[in-house]
This record gives C-alpha cells, sequence and structure tokens, in this order.
C-alpha cells in the first residue's frame, strides 16, 4: 500500500519504524508466541516493556531521579479536572495562562473543580482579543499571586497555533504545563517544571495514553481525601500499574522513544522541527497577498502553521487538490477554519517540502 502524507493534528503521524517494529511483533511479541496486547501487565515479558519506556524517556529527556515519570489515562482532558482536585487545597487559590483554546478549557475544567475543592481559580494573563489568539503573553503581562497553589501555562495551542518558545518564569509558584503538542520537539530543561503532562498522540505515541513528569516533593503535597484512583501518588507509588494500564500504548510510546534514539535524539529532532517549520513560514511569507498567518512571527507554532487564503471557496479547493496529492489531516479546526499544517516529529523533512511546492504552485495558479 502507499502511505499518506499525515498533516493530522492528533491523533498524529507515527515513525514508520515504529510501526513497522510492531506490525513485526504483532503476532509473536519477544518469540512469546502471543501479542504484547495479550501479555498480562503483571507479567515480566510486558513489564520489560513498560520500565524500558520509561528508561528511554529519561534518557532522551534528561529527566532526573527527583521527577516521576508516569502513564495516566483519560487524556490531557482529564488531568484538566485532575490537577486542581489533587493540588488545589481547601480555600487556595491557583493561577492560569489562557493563549488558546486549550487553556480555556484547563481552566474551564479547574473552576468546576473547584465546587470540590473549595478554592479558587485565577486568570493571571489572557491574550484573548475579539475572540482570537495570536500571541502568548509576555512575562511582564502575567499577574502572578505568590501565594497560587501553582501556575498553569499550555505550551502549545494546537488550534490558534500559538507557542510559547520561551516559557514562564517558575519563581516560587510550582509551575504546571501542559504540553501535549510539543512534548519532546526539543530538548527541554524540565527541571523549572513541578509537573508536565502530556497527550502522547502527537509526538511520542497513539492516544490514549498521557505521560506525566512531576516532583516528587509536589505529588506528596497532593490532596489524600480523594479516591486513590485520582491521587497522582497511588500512579507513583505503583510504577503506573495500580490498574490495567493501556499496555498496547505503552509498547507504541517505547518503539517511538527507541526510533528517537536511535536517529541523533532531542537535537535531531529540533533540527529537522525547525526546518519543516522554517519551510512553511517561509512559503506564507513569500506569498503574503495569498496567505496569511494570523499568529504574530515571535509566537508562531513551530508544531502547527496555521494560515488562511483568500476565501473559503479557496481553502476548500486547496484541501481538494492536496488530498489528490495524497496530503491529508490540513484542515483548520472547526472553530477557526482556515488551513492547519501539522509538523509532528515523524512528520518527515520529506513531506513538508512536498506541501510547500504545493503551496507555491496553488498561488500561482488560483
Amino acid at each position: 500500500m502507499e502511505r499518506v502524507i499525515n498533516f493530522n493534528a492528533g491523533p498524529a503521524a507515527l515513525p514508520l519504524a515504529a510501526l513497522e517494529r510492531a506490525r513485526d511483533e504483532l503476532l509473536d511479541f519477544a518469540g512469546t508466541g502471543m501479542s504484547v496486547m495479550e501479555h498480562s501487565h503483571r507479567g515480566k515479558d510486558y513489564e520489560r516493556v513498560h520500565d524500558e519506556a520509561i528508561a528511554l524517556l529519561r534518557e532522551i529527556a534528561g529527566i532526573g531521579d527527583d521527577t516521576e515519570v508516569l502513564f495516566v489515562q483519560g487524556g490531557a482532558t482529564q488531568q484538566f479536572a485532575q490537577i486542581p482536585l489533587n493540588f488545589l487545597p481547601d480555600g487556595g487559590s491557583a493561577d492560569y495562562i489562557v493563549h488558546g483554546a486549550w487553556g480555556e478549557k484547563a481552566l474551564s475544567e479547574a473552576q468546576a473543580a473547584t465546587k470540590w475543592s473549595g478554592g479558587k481559580v485565577r486568570v493571571a494573563a489572557t491574550t484573548v482579543h475579539d475572540k482570537q489568539y495570536t500571541r502568548v503573553p509576555a512575562e511582564a503581562e502575567i499577574a502572578r499571586d505568590p501565594q497560587a497553589a501553582y501556575l498553569h501555562v499550555t505550551s502549545n495551542e494546537t488550534i490558534h497555533g500559538v507557542q510559547f518558545h520561551e516559557l514562564p518564569k517558575a519563581d516560587a509558584v510550582p509551575l504546571v504545563c501542559d504540553m501535549s503538542s510539543d512534548f519532546l520537539w526539543r530538548k527541554t530543561d524540565f527541571s523549572p517544571f513541578s509537573f508536565v503532562y502530556a497527550g502522547a498522540q502527537k509526538n511520542v505515541g497513539p492516544s490514549g495514553i498521557v505521560i506525566v513528569l512531576a516532583k516528587k516533593d509536589f505529588i506528596a503535597r497532593g490532596r489524600k481525601d480523594l479516591p486513590k484512583i485520582f491521587q497522582y501518588r497511588t500512579v507513583a507509588e505503583n510504577n503506573s500499574l495500580y490498574n490495567t494500564p493501556p499496555t498496547f500504548a505503552i509498547y507504541l510510546i517505547r518503539n517511538v522513544l527507541d526510533w528517537i534514539k536511535k536517529g541523533g535524539g532531542l537535537a535531531r529532532i529540533e533540527e529537522q522541527n525547525r526546518q519543516k517549520a522554517a519551510l512553511i513560514y517561509g512559503a506564507i511569507d513569500a506569498n503574503a497577498s495569498f496567505y496569511v498567518s494570523p499568529v504574530e512571527k515571535a509566537s508562531r507554532s513551530t508544531m502547527n502553521v496555521v494560515f488562511r487564503l483568500p476565501s473559503e471557496e479557496l481553502e476548500a479547493r486547496f484541501l481538494a487538490e492536496a488530498k489528490k496529492l495524497k496530503m491529508v489531516g490540513l484542515k483548520g479546526h472547526r472553530s477557526v477554519g482556515g488551513i492547519r499544517a501539522s509538523l509532528y516529529n515523524a512528520v518527515s523533512l520529506e513531506w513538508t517540502k512536498t506541501l510547500v511546492d504545493f503551496m507555491r504552485d496553488f498561488a500561482k495558479k488560483a
């Protein structure tokens, strides 16, 4: 079969090598006579995969011993509620930075969670203007509460194509970050963060699993009056095996992390990601009378490039002709419209060049 050129925003493209490995091992994993999906999560054969995935993540991302690496379910959306339930004490307050749709959702779920926790949430900064987001807030715009239980930020907004290239400072307040759409796109210093969470379906695996990096002391301060299944300490104390995890998803994460390591690590990944983004934004800026990026240049996302054409009719034609060339996933989110090219780690430079050539040709003949 001929594989398509996949620019989906998530679930997104996976590395071919990771998929081929899964294909080759699907019926007989490691000579055990059955699929990894059929193994007990308590058995030694699966345990080796589980531990290897954690070890690879620690090695590739440089995760220190003071930080737990967890696999949790429910998607990043569940963490929107679970984080304040765990870490917002009675009468306490948490700060939220909002510069896109996912920040809005995180804030909304935290507000709902306060009905249980007895605390409150506060908007420390927002860049909404006329119901649109086109930039991240400057450091000086963040009105911090030094007594906040934590400061929550979304590193990259997939829908609006807005990304922090330098994240807010941690200061004395614990920094909590949703990195779902730009986790491991480059080498990152995770030491300033108290809690990082990322839905795997963008850069590191399939849907159905969330990676959490959490400082041990931050987990320890979490509430103990929640059901055990909702406490992050339960996940940490049981090596993410308190209940049956999505074993095949974790197996695929292992495959993707192995691909990253063998391909030169995050330094090589970052180099390619920057090249891809530069090509797309270069095509937009070179045809500025035809393609328009609504995002301020300093806040343009490396992962999700959003742009508009002169009319919705032309956008529909653009998508139809791109599909004929086996390019998929280019339609912008339904809430904002337009075009969106998601350039996650598994999207190749060759795919990106194909899109850029098409963009140039389409602008000339439209």
